[in-house]
């Protein structure tokens, strides 16, 4: 159980709403509020925007945290802040997630809706692993990666640091793909990806 009753959500636009419904599904906290840089935003979801991201650090002793930016670099640069400064990040992780036996999920990593994680799966901080998608054993998936929703990895694949899986996009087993990567939305990864760039195609190619 957390410490805090009061969870602060970093970004309040899309996806920080669809992480806001998680955490109050976890029914974990008393109170969930945003931070978020975009002024005109007051309210989310029926939830306040209470200050800037700067204000986290306000905030360090009395609540729990979650960066909800969808751009991997951008989550990454406020994550590993707040870590430095202290700040306890949390996990969220939907009710309706199925989680394998011997799976490890790192810090600040949103698991979505009806995301299957099957066992000995590994999978780093800050990830999004989001709606429906699936990731069968055996998976290691490293730091601030985002797997959207809908895509399929088979087994035994890994999927480097930062990069981004597009919707409905497949990886076949015992694929390894390097960090800095992009795949295209419904694109087919059957052998390793060793150089960064975008990919997209069945199966796929680089375009970049």
């Amino acid at each position: 159980m957390t410490s805090n009753k009061k969870l602060l959500i970093i970004g309040a636009s899309g996806h920080g709403k669809v992480v806001a419904d998680i955490a109050i599904k976890m029914n974990k906290w008393q109170s969930i509020t945003f931070l978020d840089d975009d002024e005109s935003i007051k309210i989310s979801m029926g939830l306040e925007v209470i200050g800037k991201t700067a204000d986290a650090f306000t905030y360090k002793e009395e609540a729990d945290f979650f960066v909800a930016i969808g751009n991997n670099g951008v989550r990454e640069k406020v994550q590993e802040k707040l870590i430095e400064q202290g700040l306890k990040v949390v996990s969220l992780i939907h009710p309706s997630a199925v989680i394998g036996i011997d799976v490890e999920i790192g810090i600040g990593t949103a698991v979505m809706a009806g995301v299957v994680i099957n066992s000995s799966t590994i999978i780093g901080k800050g990830c999004i692993i989001n709606t429906s998608s699936s990731l069968d054993h055996d998976n290691i998936i490293e730091d601030y990666v985002h797997i959207s929703p809908g895509a399929s990895l088979a087994g035994t694949v890994k999927v480097g640091k930062e990069s981004w899986l597009g919707i409905g996009s497949v990886v076949s087993n015992n694929v390894n793909i390097c960090s800095g990567c992009k795949v295209g939305a419904g694109a087919v990864v059957v052998k390793d990806i060793t150089e960064p760039g975008t990919y997209v195609g069945v199966p796929v190619r680089k375009t970049d």
